[in-house]
């Protein structure tokens, strides 16, 4: 059985937005699912959706065998989830918040106690079980948050940005959390600002764009789809002229097929080829006998940031901050 299953699913908001038009995805049991998508494509609806907050307008979804609109009830008591913002009390002690939640979802109160241990073990905070949350950093918040979604064991948990504002440490501790819950079998869910995250995570990824999934596979698969490794050249002086006439010689060069290979950058040129490793030093020669001076070379393997501008045009901006339409920032 799918652990999600969604069907030409559509929203439109009261004011005409259409904030999702066509969404269609599968997601099996036990996948660490990634959803991307830059500010107003869509995936805040579109989670939002499956977590039964919005009523789709069109299409089909059910979650864990369950319709959104049917049996929203029963999809809420077989999900967790872990939304931008935490939802603990910060009055109450860690192990507090936690029992609560397990109230709240119907924990056996002969369960509770161990579950509870449990889960102060696998978030790192049995420690400090019985301080009160509003003296933790985000990130001993963001892990409570996590455990408190977690404590009636359910087979699919959402994770709607859930490392937002931690320090790079504190995200790569919730990494391994959400790693080992998927180890045990745990499907997930999770949209991200950070590329690398869902590089580092996911087994799949979709990107969805002006409402639509433009693109999905995994990682590497949507890597190989960028067409080859990528060129950085810095040139010493990069006014606007000499960075054109830099990329007029790269289009003329053996590296690429046409000119979406070769972008402008405040610094210099990207090229993205097949040969860049092969011939790349070649364009090197081509400029310096042009008269123009290479401060920086660098050859990489295409990232999750390259892959999004290859589909949209455009950078990686998901920044919450900047969140702003009809319905709820997407």
């Amino acid at each position: 059985m799918s652990a999600i299953d969604a069907d030409h699913l559509a929203l439109t908001y009261a004011d005409g937005t259409e904030a999702v038009t066509d969404v269609s995805m599968d997601v099996p049991e036990g996948e660490f699912f990634g959803f991307l998508g830059a500010n107003g494509a869509g995936k805040t609806t579109t989670i939002k959706t499956l977590v039964t907050l919005l009523k789709p307008t069109a299409g089909s979804v059910t979650v864990n065998g369950y319709d959104v609109e049917d049996d929203p009830r029963e999809v809420r008591k077989s999900i967790g989830y872990m939304a931008q913002e935490t939802s603990i009390d910060p009055q109450l002690t860690a192990r507090e918040n936690i029992r609560f939640a397990c109230e709240a979802y119907g924990v056996r109160a002969d369960a509770r106690g161990d579950r509870i241990d449990e889960l102060l073990d696998l978030v790192d905070l049995a420690d400090v079980a019985d301080k009160q949350a509003k003296d933790f950093s985000g990130g001993m918040k963001k892990r409570l948050d996590v455990a408190t979604a977690l404590v009636h064991e359910p087979p699919i948990v959402f994770l709607d940005e859930p490392t937002t504002g931690l320090d790079p440490k504190a995200r790569n501790r919730l990494w391994e959390y959400f790693e080992r819950v998927n180890d045990r079998g745990t499907t997930i869910f999770l949209t991200t600002q950070y590329l690398e995250e869902a590089d580092h995570l996911c087994d799949r990824i979709a990107v969805i764009r002006d409402g639509e999934i433009a693109v999905d596979g995994s990682p590497q698969e949507l890597k190989s789809r960028v067409g080859g490794d990528v060129l950085e050249i810095d040139l010493d002086d990069p006014t606007a002229d000499e960075v054109e006439r830099a990329r007029d010689l790269a289009l003329d060069s053996r590296l690429v097929d046409g000119p979406d290979a070769v972008e402008t950058t405040d610094a210099g040129i990207v090229v993205t080829s097949a040969e860049a490793r092969r011939h790349g030093t070649d364009l090197l020669v081509a400029l310096s006998d042009a008269g123009l001076t290479v401060t920086g070379f660098n050859v990489r393997s295409p990232t999750l940031d390259d892959v999004f501008l290859a589909i949209t045009g455009e950078e990686y901006d998901a920044d919450p901050a900047d969140d702003a339409d009809a319905g709820d920032g997407e």
